[in-house]
Parts: C-alpha cells; structure tokens; sequence
C-alpha cells in the first residue's frame, strides 16, 4: 500500500509529486521543532535586563514566517498539483477507450465483472482485479449503493464510485506481483474491512486466467464436496450466489464460481485457508458486522465441513 514506491504510470507521477511534499513536510517539523526546542531552553534573563513590554520589534518574524514563507510553498504546491493533473492519465467524465472491465462498489465488497462483445465470454467475479503486465486497463466504475473509492496506491490515485454516475479509471502495472487496494471514502460501518487486489501477470498467464475464469463452475469429484454441494443448493446460499454450471444464478453477493480460485474472502480481509472460510460461512457477522452475509449456523460441524469443501472445489 506504499503510494511512494509506483510500479504504474500514473502512480509515479503521484509519487513524484509526492516526494517533494514529503520532504518539505519533514524539514519544516525539523525546523519547527528546533523553534521549539530553542525557545524551551533559551536563556531568558532578568526582568531588569528585559526591554520594555511596550518596545516594538518581531513583526518582520511574524510577516516572514506566517505569510511570505507559507505563501511561497503553498503557490509552489499549487502549481505542481495543476501541472500534474493536466497530464495525470486519469478521465473521470469520459473512458478514452472502450472498459473492459466493470468495477460495482457494495457495501462492503467489489463486484468485477469482464466485459466483452460476446456476452458468453462475459464473467463475474469478486474483490480480484487480474489485468496483464505492460498494458494499459481501461476500467469502468459503478457504485450499488453509497459512495466508494478505489485505491490501489502503488498503480493509481484515488477515484470515487458514485450512485447514479460511471467514473473511469486507467492503470498500469509495469511489473507482475500482486498489489493491494482497498476503499479510500467512507461508506459504512465496515468501510476498513472493504479490500481488493490486483493480480498483475504476464499476457501468457493472464490470458489462460480469463479461458478459465469464463468455464462454468467445475464438477466435484470428493465425496464430501459432492455432499456440500447438497447442502449449498438446498440451503440459502443459492438466494445471494451464482455458481455457473448450476441451479444458483442470484446476484446480491459475490459471485462464487470460482471461489476456491482465490487469495482471499470476505473482500480481502480473511486468507482463503479452510479455517477462515469455515469462521466466516458459520458467522460473518462476527467478523464483518452489519454484512449482508448471515450466520448460518444450522450445520452441523461434519455438513460445515462437507459445505467448505464444496466451495474450496469451486476452482
């Protein structure tokens, strides 16, 4: 999440706007703290050797350092801002090329939805973004909702998802690794808990990820995810979730196709390991209050453990 160390076109520009302000900001508490320090322990005489309380003298301190100085630094901050959003690679009214993918905000989780011409080679997928190294993404931005903002530090600056208004965003990643974001506005009880990542790999890798991603949801072969999904479809879980492949085509919450597929759960919060997924099936609002996920403790302990292999399955 270090919005200083870019591996994007536009969060370099950020970067380099953002170093100088860094380091002003650092020497102006150095030289501020000195004041203070030197004031603390100055030697402050005698009353006799005091000049009168009516004596002039000081305002020149006062008109350097109250408004000359701040005056020049903040002219400065502000001609920098303006020269970097002229050519800041950002549009918020109008996308410069046709998105491919579709960002939606829900409180408090990322819907990420594919586009294509061909509808069958449409997909859905959750709190994953997966674009190719080197290549510049258009991304399209929706709330559902309340207002969202999309942060991933080390790609691109913040930009807000708006009921009722598409924004756009453009990023970039120059280099493959996995790079953190999360919501940088305000939207809700569990605003903190709302995360994201964007998996950066080659063209090669990428490629074979979307083949794989537009594959219904695969079969299982366990006998025990066989039976979870039993459970999954005769429970509540098909009145919120699409499986592809099968009979659960709802869509108030993440879309778990290809669940088992991914790092995380519970939008970025909690790693995709067997103990997360069951604390979080049993009690979600235990760890994310007031999500739309509801505790689902009428399994037992074997039919939990049947219900998460199920959904581990689902790659």
């Amino acid at each position: 999440m270090n919005a200083l160390s870019p591996v994007g076109a536009a969060a370099r520009i950020l970067a380099a706007l953002g170093w100088p302000v860094l380091i002003g900001f650092l020497v102006t508490t150095a030289v501020m703290w000195g004041l203070i320090a030197w004031v603390a322990w100055r030697r402050t005489g005698t009353f006799a050797e005091h000049a009168p309380h009516d004596a002039g003298g000081g305002l020149g301190w006062v008109v350097v350092g109250g408004f000359v100085i701040p005056g020049i630094v903040f002219a400065a901050l502000f001609v920098a801002t303006v020269g970097v959003m002229r050519v800041f690679p950002m549009d918020h009214v109008a996308a410069r090329a046709r998105p491919i993918i579709r960002i939606t905000g829900h409180q408090w989780w990322w819907e990420v939805e594919y586009l294509s011409d061909d509808l069958q080679k449409r997909f859905t997928t959750a709190n994953e973004i997966h674009i190719p190294v080197g290549r510049p993404i258009e991304i399209e931005l929706l709330s559902a909702d309340v207002i969202h903002s999309l942060w991933a530090p080390r790609l691109h600056g913040k930009v807000d998802l708006v009921p009722g208004l598409v924004n756009h965003i453009r990023i970039q990643a120059d280099a493959p690794g996995m790079y953190l974001g999360g919501c940088a506005e305000f939207c809700g009880l569990q605003h903190a808990k709302m995360r994201f990542v964007v998996v950066a790999e080659s063209k090669d890798a990428y490629d074979k990820w979307l083949e794989h991603q537009r594959e219904p949801a695969p079969m299982p072969n366990d006998p025990a995810a066989l039976h979870g999904k039993s459970l999954f479809m005769s429970g509540a879980c098909p009145m919120c979730h699409t499986v592809r492949g099968t009979e659960a085509l709802a869509t108030v919450g993440p879309n778990l196709t290809h669940f088992g597929s991914r790092a995380t759960v519970a939008a970025g919060w909690l790693p995709n390991e067997l103990a997360a997924v069951h604390a979080w099936v049993v009690n979600a609002q235990a760890i994310k209050p007031g999500a739309q996920m509801p505790a689902l403790t009428m399994f037992s302990g074997s039919e939990l453990h049947d219900l998460v292999a199920y959904l581990e399955a689902l790659k």
